[in-house]
């Protein structure tokens, strides 16, 4: 056998092991009670109270209210207080756990020093960082957002900022107990250049890259720091599309989530969108990226049965 055939055999052998490991790491998401195990005191384990941005609705409120179901005490905090305190109720009457309501808007400035004060005395094991803001579901060039300035002060407020904040808030706690657990949620739009949606997948780039370094300076301190990336999932932000196997609803996409808590510093929290963002990632960018295929996308969308979405959830 001569050096190029040797070559071409190393070659393909590396391959398929490669393969097969990657299909290997992906088999274990079709079974993440088998490797993924959490003890039933998991949550509880880690701290007393849970906190969760964004939680008058959708995916915030689905965390909150399983959290509490798995015996934590909850933080709420979104910025309409009926709301808030419709979702306090809500999960107080079905779990019986305290719940303690904060009401602020994420995408103003210095709002934070107010938070610290309210939560100093809490013993914190928990922090899902859910909030965020979606500039408009109908997907638009950079240049054609309606008033840009004020939209790019409120992504980056609501989307970055606030992550960064709350972290610097509730992390020091967790590392005297050398215990914790952090939630991000990004998007899966973070997982490739996403046009037409520009502003809000970078800003959820910005969320995958913060928290993953900070699980590797953190991990050795006992906490764990996830980032979450859906696609779809029935909500106000995405005009309540209906729900199918790709697009979840958030009680469902929640409970499937919590699954993978352990599975490393990055998920989909779905079997369906860990597909998604492989098949994604698998387009050539000369087809994803065609104008043809940009203003299909936005008369896809367009024409979608949904209700109004604007704001911060």
């Amino acid at each position: 056998m001569d050096l190029i055939e040797k070559f071409f055999v190393c070659l393909g052998a590396a391959v398929s092991i490669y393969c097969g490991m990657k299909l290997l790491l992906f088999s274990r998401m079709l079974f993440p009670k088998m490797w993924f195990p959490l003890p039933e005191t998991f949550f509880t384990s880690m701290g007393e109270w849970a906190v969760v941005t964004g939680a008058s609705e959708g995916v915030g409120k689905a965390y909150a209210l399983a959290l509490a179901e798995r015996g934590m005490d909850v933080v709420i905090m979104s910025r309409t207080k009926a709301a808030l305190d419709k979702v306090a109720k809500e999960i107080g009457e079905r779990t019986g756990r305290r719940v303690k309501v904060i009401v602020t808007d994420f995408t103003k400035e210095n709002i934070f020093s107010k938070i610290e004060v309210q939560l100093k005395d809490l013993n914190i094991g928990v922090l899902v960082n859910n909030v965020g803001m979606l500039p408009s579901l109908i997907p638009f060039r950079f240049l054609e957002c309606p008033d840009l300035e004020k939209t790019i002060l409120n992504v980056i407020n609501c989307n970055m900022k606030t992550m960064v904040k709350m972290c610097k808030i509730i992390l020091p706690g967790m590392e005297n107990r050398r215990k914790g657990l952090m939630v991000n949620i990004s998007s899966g739009t973070a997982c490739i250049p996403f046009p037409m949606y520009t502003l809000y997948a970078a800003s959820k780039v910005f969320v995958e890259r913060f928290s993953q370094g900070l699980q590797a300076e953190y991990k050795d301190k006992g906490i764990i720091i996830q980032v979450v990336a859906p696609f779809g999932i029935s909500t106000r932000m995405t005009g309540y599309i209906q729900t199918n196997a790709m697009t979840p609803s958030p009680d469902n996409f929640v409970q499937s989530s919590l699954l993978y808590l352990t599975a490393g510093d990055k998920t989909y929290g779905s079997v369906c969108h860990t597909l998604m963002a492989w098949l994604l990632q698998c387009i050539p960018t000369k087809i994803l990226y065609s104008e043809s295929m940009l203003q299909g996308l936005q008369d896809y969308v367009q024409k979608l049965p949904k209700e109004p979405n604007s704001g911060a959830t």
